[in-house]
């Protein structure tokens, strides 16, 4: 299957030949599914955190004497049973909300990803993605070149994977709204699906395709 490769002006310079094994895979949304639900819980941060009446702070003398106030028996104000006591069954740091799932099964998915973005015309593929200063005016001119002729686009919404740590690349294009820049190393599925659109360059492909050679043979 081949593809069309486009420069910085959205004109087309030549064709590239894709990877059935990667760009042309079927879906199967039961596996998706579950790569995502895997990648969120993976990257979730356990923030919320209760104090049991271990952690609170006081309670260290007993309220009053076991016998003869006519009062319930009590061991330490800090009883959850108190106001400004522990907490009984709150949410803790300490909950494990990982998920296993099977490198090939997150590698396949991956593919899903990037071939629905073949399949649906929101792939676009740049000979190069490298800019000599530091213009935002140079990137959003280039994007909308790309929206309009290429992927016809009537809302910003457009993940840009590079291949290259070209730091003027990456602060010219950081503060644009409905755009994400990352570098190649960091693909992963939940950006893919989270933006509709997906311009890539020639070399980030190739780079894919070399990369996952000895798992697709």
């Amino acid at each position: 299957m081949k593809i069309k490769v486009y420069n910085q002006s959205a004109e087309a310079v030549k064709d590239l030949e894709l990877s059935a094994k990667i760009f042309g895979i079927k879906p199967n949304n039961e596996l998706l599914h579950q790569a995502v639900i895997a990648s969120q819980a993976n990257s979730r941060q356990v923030l919320a955190h209760t104090k049991d009446r271990s952690e609170v702070s006081g309670g260290g003398k007993k309220p009053w004497k076991q016998k003869g106030t006519g009062r319930a028996r009590v061991g330490s104000s800090r009883s959850p049973i108190w106001i400004g006591g522990g907490v009984t069954f709150g949410p803790r740091k300490d909950r494990n909300f990982k998920q296993k799932i099977n490198q090939k099964m997150k590698q396949k998915a991956l593919f899903m990803a990037l071939s629905d973005k073949v399949a649906t015309g929101t792939l676009a593929v740049l000979d190069n993605l490298d800019f000599s200063d530091y213009k935002t005016k140079n990137f959003n001119a280039m994007l909308t070149a790309v929206e309009k002729k290429i992927l016809m686009n009537d809302r910003r919404d457009i993940l840009v994977i590079n291949d290259s740590k070209n730091a003027k690349t990456q602060c010219s294009g950081r503060n644009l709204p409905g755009v994400k820049l990352i570098h190649l190393e960091n693909i992963n599925l939940l950006d893919i699906l989270n933006y509709k659109n997906l311009l890539v360059t020639e070399n980030a492909v190739k780079t894919l395709a070399d990369h996952y050679s000895q798992d697709l043979k």
